[in-house]
């Protein structure tokens, strides 16, 4: 399973979804879906976008979770 950080890097900024959105330039849509960690695919534009915001690698972005396998 893939974890999406975005929630946790907004909140230490204090970002709303609506700043995030309006910053990259991503559709609320797709915001939502990787702050709620809900998103089956997403496009690497996007990703490049929030890492350019965050100032961020992909690494601190997205992360393997390998325990929900092991389940």
């Amino acid at each position: 399973m893939i974890r999406c950080h975005l929630a946790r890097l907004m909140g230490e900024r204090k970002l709303r979804i609506a700043d995030v959105v309006r910053e990259t330039g991503l559709s609320r849509n797709t915001v939502t879906l990787l702050y709620k960690e809900t998103a089956q695919k997403v496009d690497l534009e996007a990703i490049e976008r929030l890492c350019v915001l965050f100032d961020c690698n992909v690494g601190e972005l997205l992360e393997r979770d390998n325990t929900q396998e092991q389940a």
